[in-house]
């Protein structure tokens, strides 16, 4: 009996939650006679929280607990048509500690899940390895969840400014621009292309209680509003029906240029709003990565990173290596590539913007957007970013990062915390006085206000000549809407032009102090002047030309 025909082995999905180009999956079958596909459910990250400011847990809103409890049906619906299951684990308190009893009381002797590069999963999962290697368990956990190895990203960094005899002020450790991260980087590595129909049967679960996946309702939730549900569902299923959709259209992925795009296409999105899947791993991203590339392929000319499709995958890169090499890098203090900003405290100017109170319609609905779909373009993510820090709240961009975090279903560590940073003009672009505005930059895109009048009905039958500002709308026209600004929608928080300016005023200061954040401060050199040229086309209102339309 040689040792594969032996093993027994458990794969442990957490993101990941697909089958297809799934490494650790793939290897867990080759090399055990028995698998058991295990997912622990969380309690602290489902169950509802009373005291949170919207619906859903302290840790998830709502569209996002559904859209995981979607992707786990669908996964476990995917295991069992190659004769198999999800085995649905419920964690009492922390879930290393039922991943390891489980290791335990199953005589696993091999354990696979992908490697995660988040903080609290280094953590985790270093409990779990030195729980395996305590017992004698053979611990494989390949890097399937971005295009390349962060670490090895970092290594090459070292290696290549070692050779090339660079300043090594920085350690020569992170590329901290995109530039020097597509230089390193090279072409990613093909995805697992064996399909297979079978997988090995799961062994002997004992007397374990092993659940279903639970429903909404069953956690707790009671009913939720149909308008509160988002249009886009979980799973690996709908992730490969998306991403065929959108690769069908050649000249669409060919053409695609971000940062161009209509904002007002919020009920047939003009983009792939691929994001979710690939954070739960519902979609690989190498085959999505490949999958591109073909059609590129088919193509006489494409667009080029860092405005391309396949750009976007690798930005996303580039701020899963940042984050990994960057001490406290969800943080302003204590990190090094951060400025320094004395930001405003106001608990009410906050919960105006959290709550979409602001009285401006467009920041407004937005984030009503965001607590009732969990999604919004990624054009409205700015301006909303905008407004709360460098704009026109000067509240400190942890505080938004916190509630996207919360609220989105494409929540994802490295880059919320990389486009926070970003777009508060703290790390990688310090062109601070370019401002979006919470007037002209929606009405560009949207001249009939159609996407305020879905997420804001009080709004619906205001004149579009003040929809955009309705506190100028003279009374009779607000008694026409029957919105009274002030009791049926509330007045405008601050005044744009003055807050504005004095942010301008407050970030020029920020800056001349220049104070770093544990290290060196990244400073207005040659370097960073070069990357501000390089980055130019993703600041706000940086280009005219049009998305070209996507077509259904």
């Amino acid at each position: 009996m040689d040792a594969a025909t032996a093993a027994t082995a458990m794969v442990w999905f957490r993101k990941g939650l697909r089958v297809h180009d799934n490494p650790a999956l793939d290897a867990a079958r080759r090399g055990a006679a028995r698998v058991y596909p295990v997912f622990v459910l969380d309690p602290r990250y489902l169950r509802p929280d009373p005291d949170a400011p919207s619906p859903g847990s302290a840790r998830a809103g709502v569209a996002r607990v559904r859209f995981l409890l979607e992707s786990l049906d669908d996964l476990d619906s995917r295991l069992r048509r190659l004769g198999s299951r999800l085995l649905l684990l419920r964690a009492r308190d922390d879930v290393s500690d039922a991943v390891c009893a489980a290791l335990k009381d199953w005589n696993i002797s091999k354990l696979y899940f992908e490697s995660d590069t988040e903080p609290y999963a280094l953590t985790r999962d270093k409990r779990v390895t030195d729980f395996a290697a305590a017992s004698g368990i053979e611990v494989f956990s390949p890097v399937s969840h971005t295009l390349f190895d962060p670490a090895e990203i970092i290594e090459k960094r070292m290696f290549f400014t070692f050779c090339r005899m660079l300043n090594l002020k920085n350690g020569g450790r992170t590329p901290l621009t995109y530039q020097s991260f597509l230089n390193i980087a090279g072409e990613p590595p093909a995805p697992v292309a064996k399909e297979y129909s079978v997988l090995p049967p799961i062994g002997d679960t004992g007397e374990y209680e092993l659940f279903s996946v639970p429903k909404l309702e069953e956690l707790g939730y009671g009913n939720i509003s149909q308008e509160a549900v988002p249009p886009f569902r979980g799973g690996e299923t709908e992730a490969l029906k998306r991403m065929r959709e959108s690769l069908q259209d050649k000249e669409w992925v060919a053409k695609f240029e971000k940062p161009k795009g209509d904002l007002s296409a919020f009920l047939k999105p003009a983009t792939t709003v691929l994001s979710p899947y690939l954070k739960f791993g519902c979609l690989s991203s190498r085959y999505f990565y490949h999958c591109i590339q073909d059609v590129y392929r088919s193509t006489k000319m494409h667009t080029k990173p860092p405005v391309s499709l396949t750009g976007q995958l690798l930005w996303r890169d580039f701020f899963y290596t940042v984050s990994f090499g960057t001490p406290n890098f969800d943080h302003m203090k204590g990190n090094k590539i951060c400025k320094q900003i004395p930001w405003r405290e106001s608990e009410e100017l906050f919960v105006a913007w959290r709550d979409g109170r602001t009285g401006y319609p467009w920041i407004d609905a937005i984030m009503i957007q965001l607590r009732k779909w969990g999604w919004m373009h990624h054009l409205a993510r700015h301006s909303v970013a905008c407004f709360l820090t460098r704009g026109d709240l000067f509240i400190h961009w942890e505080k938004g990062r916190d509630v996207f975090e919360r609220l989105l279903i494409d929540s994802d560590w490295a880059i919320n915390n990389g486009n926070w940073l970003w777009l508060s003009s703290s790390s990688f672009f310090y062109q601070y006085h370019r401002i979006y505005s919470p007037i002209s930059f929606g009405k560009k895109y949207d001249p009939n206000g159609d996407y305020i009048r879905h997420f804001i009905p009080a709004l619906k039958h205001m004149p579009k000549e003040y929809i955009y500002e309705p506190w100028t709308a003279p009374l009779s026209v607000q008694e026409k809407a029957s919105c009274i600004i002030g009791k049926d929608y509330p007045k405008p928080v601050v005044d744009h032009a003055a807050a504005s300016k004095e942010c301008r005023d407050r970030m020029g200061e920020a800056y001349a102090s220049n104070r770093p954040g544990g290290g060196d401060p990244v400073k207005g050199n040659k370097a960073s002047n070069s990357r501000q040229r390089k980055i130019s086309e993703y600041a706000p209102d940086s280009s005219k030309s049009k998305q070209p339309k996507k077509r259904s």
